[in-house]
């Protein structure tokens, strides 16, 4: 860390965030996958009385787990991306 002495007073040096706006758009949009695909296993369930074979429907247990994965995935890679520098 640069500091300058300048009549008495200290300045640091300005310091970067370790997230930019374009780590949080892939937040956000990763998000909005993650909403969606447990949106997508939502479904009314099997009593006792009646069978549902909507529990084994595709986008119960194949689209919508895969979009949460998808999304938890592109959060963590959102995430740990490091933001372009300029030089």
């Amino acid at each position: 860390m640069k500091k300058e002495k300048d009549a008495g007073l200290i300045k640091e040096e300005r310091q970067t965030m370790p997230l930019t706006k374009n780590n949080f758009i892939g937040m956000a949009v990763a998000g909005l996958l993650i909403v969606v695909g447990f949106l997508l296993m939502l479904g009314g369930s099997s009593t006792p009385e009646e069978f549902n074979p909507d529990i084994f429907s595709a986008r119960r247990i194949v689209v919508g787990p895969f979009l949460a994965f998808v999304g938890f995935v592109a959060m963590a890679i959102a995430i740990v991306i490091r933001p372009k520098t300029e030089k």
